[in-house]
């Protein structure tokens, strides 16, 4: 694989804003631009650096761009107060930073939040992500599948109840208490997983810090910032995987806590910081030494009874799903394609490890050097990210691939064939 490029489409505050979103016409656009121009300036002690920097909202149907600035080919053209133009189709649309004519930007999706605060909180998010490089932090997302199995999606909804605790906790000593129960659940998580403790730290440092940034830039009062991490935690629980957002809603609620506590905190961790213990130390915390029992006492308090009888429940079923999947794109013929200059984006919040033959994503879009493929019915990504796996072709007209549930339109210089066993492959010639 020379080169791959991976975006990550995530709804951002979709838990939140349900049924908020609205049409929103193009005046309004110079005045959000605006909103978080000023919400950026007046936070700018939170990294010591005003986050502000090139913008683009993109209509997905339409591919319609507004910017506000111009880009440095002259893509983009003067529109009254910002600037307009089309994004290329080469271009997956989604919510992240990205490089494209001659300059970082932050990419979001129309149309935006109705609530202001939640507009801010979004945008704020995606300007940390264009900044993050310049602050000194790696853009990691490592896969987290651990998080789809059943030790490790329990004990991470009980870290998140306790986190709730905490937020609506009454004095010092109670929101002590639930941090060192979501804490202990925590690191009891990690015992059943090698090497989880890092992965999970790495994508928190990631999206998890972007979207600290985002809370705190939105500048809700305490009632509206509890109000928004407890009711973001409720529908992160809906969600049908937690391998690639858990870290939306535990480090912004730890991180906040810990601003309430010290307003420099984030400036005094780097991207080989180990959140866990940094959090244990900042919060005064002893985890205890017999994290078994602890965590056996304590689970009743938060819900433990139903958590563990629902996700007894969701392993048998997604054993089934898993099976299912594994005949489709492993045992069964199917077609194979491998990536040279891959840039992809899908929904975080939907995809099913496949033990060690990688994941499975319902919804995604891919583009290469060979084309662009959408799909709609599910495709695995393989554990390295060198190829994809789709059903076998059922259509082949031309440059365009049609298969159950994808397509394919292919690039000059490009085909697909079937080869001397009746394997199909994508031929460069």
């Amino acid at each position: 694989m020379k080169q791959t490029i991976v975006v990550i489409t995530l709804f951002l505050l979709s838990q939140n804003t349900a049924g908020q979103k609205r049409q929103i016409s193009n005046d309004s656009i110079p005045v959000f631009f605006n909103e978080i121009k000023k919400a950026t300036k007046e936070k700018a002690s939170l990294w010591n650096k005003d986050l502000y920097n090139a913008m683009l909202f993109v209509e997905p149907q339409t591919r319609k761009v507004f910017a506000n600035e111009p880009d440095s080919l002259g893509s983009l053209k003067a529109d009254q107060n910002m600037y307009s133009g089309v994004l290329p189709d080469k271009i997956n649309i989604a919510n992240t930073s990205m490089e494209w004519n001659g300059k970082r930007w932050a990419m979001v999706m129309l149309p935006l939040p109705a609530n202001k605060q939640n507009r801010i909180n979004l945008l704020a998010h995606e300007l940390f992500h264009s900044a993050q490089p310049s602050l000194g932090f790696t853009l990691n997302n490592p896969d987290n599948n651990h998080l789809d199995k059943m030790e490790g999606r329990m004990y991470l909804r009980l870290e998140l109840e306790a986190l709730k605790k905490s937020l609506l906790s009454s004095s010092e000593k109670e929101m002590k208490r639930h941090l060192t129960n979501a804490l202990t659940f925590r690191k009891y998580r990690h015992t059943f997983y090698k090497g989880s403790d890092i992965t999970e730290n790495e994508l928190e440092l990631n999206e998890g810090i972007a979207e600290f940034t985002g809370v705190i830039i939105s500048n809700r009062n305490k009632k509206q910032t509890v109000t928004f991490l407890v009711d973001g935690i409720n529908s992160f629980f809906n969600n049908p995987t937690f391998v690639r957002s858990f870290a939306y809603h535990t480090i912004p609620v730890y991180g906040y806590l810990l601003y309430n506590q010290d307003k420099n905190w984030n400036k005094k961790i780097t991207d080989t910081t180990n959140l866990t213990g940094y959090l244990i130390n900042a919060f005064h915390i002893s985890i205890p030494a017999d994290l078994e029992k602890v965590v056996k006492d304590n689970m009743k308090e938060y819900n433990g009874l139903l958590i563990t009888r629902e996700e007894i429940q969701r392993d048998e079923k997604i054993k089934k799903i898993i099976a299912d999947y594994k005949l489709k794109f492993i045992e069964q013929p199917h077609f194979e394609i491998r990536f040279e200059k891959m840039n992809v984006s899908f929904d975080p919040r939907n995809i099913i490890p496949i033990e060690d033959k990688g994941t499975v994503y319902p919804n995604m879009k891919l583009t290469d050097s060979w084309g662009i493929l959408n799909v709609e019915k599910g495709a695995l990504m393989s554990p390295n990210w060198d190829k994809i796996s789709i059903t076998n072709p059922v259509s082949i007209e031309g440059k365009k691939i049609t298969g159950d549930g994808w397509t394919l339109d292919l690039t000059d210089g490009y085909s697909v064939e079937k080869d001397k066993t009746n394997r199909y492959q994508l031929i460069k010639k």
